[in-house]
This record gives C-alpha cells, structure tokens and sequence, in this order.
C-alpha cells in the first residue's frame, strides 16, 4: 500500500471556494490501475490558515507513479493553480509506503 498527500494551508475566509473546488471538480483518478480511496480531509485551524490535506492510497507507489505520468493525471491538474489563490504558498506532498494494515476483527 502506498499513501500519496498533498497538504493545503487555505488563507481564512477561503474554506468554503476551496472546499467547492474539490466537491464540483471532474474526477478522472477513480480509474487508475491501482487505485484505492481518495480522501479530503479538513484539519486543524492555526491563526493564518486551516489546514486540508488531499489523501490518496494505491496498492502500490509505482501504481502512483504510473498514473503521474497518466493522461487522467494532467487533465485532472490542467486547472491548478488558476484563478484566485486560494492557499498560502503550494501543495506540500508526502509520500508514504504502508509497513503494516491492521482490519477489523473477523474481516
């Protein structure tokens, strides 16, 4: 398992414009050999900015891989970075290979 995330310092007062983005944007991701879940998550709130990180799992890092170099990838990208900036500097990316899984009893 592979865990990709992008973090998002979104300016206060620019939640909700951001927030739309997400919720109203075509998603081209959800096709991709190997892809699992994606998650947006909404974090804690620091004097300047909230935090947000954009969460995606794969069943492997060259399944991610593969699909940055996808054409999914640059049509899902095309628009980033347009309009008003909406958070303070850019994306800061982690990228984490998965050591252990723990399920639910009796899954």
């Amino acid at each position: 398992m592979f865990i990709a995330m992008n973090r998002f310092r979104v300016k206060h007062g620019s939640e909700p414009e951001f927030e739309e983005a997400w919720l109203n944007r075509e998603v081209f991701i959800d096709r991709e050999p190997g892809f699992v879940a994606f998650h947006l998550l909404r974090g804690p709130q620091t004097e300047e900015h909230t935090l947000y990180v954009s969460h995606t799992m794969w069943a492997a890092a060259e399944d991610f891989d593969n699909w940055t170099r996808s054409e999914s990838f640059r049509a899902a990208h095309k628009s980033a970075g347009g309009g008003k900036p909406l958070y303070i500097g850019g994306p800061q990316f982690e990228g984490f290979v998965a050591i252990q899984e723990v399920k639910p009893a009796g899954s």
